[in-house]
């Protein structure tokens, strides 16, 4: 590829992230105009359009899309490679821009950040908290810390953090109006405050470990919450019964305002997962992180 080629396929990936030429020529330091020449010089050489343009609005073709999400991935590669070539290879410095589900922080990640943040004072730390799935290639994160269902295609994953021990919860009026279920089967007749993945409509799935091996049973959806605190303060009204991580409940557990059943049938969940893209070019920061997760117990 042609320096002025590799140039034009910057500029219009850029103008595709951007969502306008006025947003990428502002990122890119360069002129609007100058912008636009270089999108409708690398469409005249392609002999494709790869922008439908409005006096409002610039959007991809479906030429532009399939480009775009082909040539991202080695343009995010190369920028981070030239970014390696400006800085001290061995330094460990920079910004480590991480996301991660609510229910890390409490758990472990808000202590794990905050001693390594203390070994690596030069590292700044960027942690989004966020349960949805997260797109590596575009969204700027250096690693999502993430269960195993939603883990991106195509990346590395290391485990992270401890093993998550699950609880099936109710309130004691709940079980005295409704009847306490003697098997998971009878869940089927009861009210279910379910764990939503962001507002994907994905649920988490209520497993139970019975002879003969694993099987999902999950009761009517009475409640679909995306955070656990509001899970557990449902349960303890009354709503229904709730499965949730074990430490969420703990402090309803112990003053009995929630009950636990089933303790023997319901499994612990693996660790969460250490997502991230490569391991080409891989930012120093990012590294340092890894190595720090796996030595230091949580």
């Amino acid at each position: 590829m042609e320096r002025q080629q590799l140039s034009d396929l910057t500029i219009f990936a850029e103008v595709a992230r951007s969502n306008g030429f006025r947003a990428a020529a502002s990122r890119l330091n360069l002129q609007a105009g100058s912008i636009s020449e270089a999108v409708q010089r690398f469409e005249d050489r392609l002999g494709v359009r790869l922008f439908e343009r409005s006096t409002r609005s610039v959007a991809l073709t479906t030429a532009g899309e399939r480009l775009y999400s082909r040539s991202l991935p080695a343009l995010s590669d190369l920028e981070v490679a030239i970014q390696e070539l400006d800085d001290d290879k061995d330094a460990i410095a920079g910004t480590l821009k991480l996301s991660a589900p609510y229910s890390a922080g409490p758990f472990f990640l808000d202590r794990l950040l905050a001693q390594f943040a203390k070994e690596f004072p030069d590292v700044q730390v960027e942690l989004i908290y966020e349960d949805a799935k997260v797109d590596l290639v575009t969204s700027g994160i250096d690693a999502a810390i993430r269960s195993n269902t939603l883990l991106e295609q195509d990346t590395h994953a290391v485990p992270l953090g401890p093993k998550l021990k699950m609880a099936l919860i109710a309130s004691p009026g709940y079980l005295a109006e409704k009847g306490t279920p003697d098997r998971p089967d009878d869940l089927l007749d009861h009210d279910g405050i379910f764990f939503a993945f962001g507002n994907s409509g994905n649920v988490a799935p209520w497993t139970f470990q019975e002879e003969g091996g694993s099987r999902v049973i999950n009761p009517k959806r009475r409640m679909t919450i995306n955070n656990l605190r509001s899970m557990v303060e449902f349960a303890a009204s009354g709503l229904g019964l709730a499965y949730v991580y074990h430490e969420a409940a703990r402090d309803a557990l112990e003053h009995g305002t929630l009950v636990s059943l089933f303790e023997d049938m319901v499994p612990e969940l693996p660790h969460y997962s250490l997502n991230y893209r490569t391991k080409r070019h891989m930012p120093s920061r990012l590294r340092a992180f890894i190595d720090f997760a796996k030595r230091t117990p949580v």
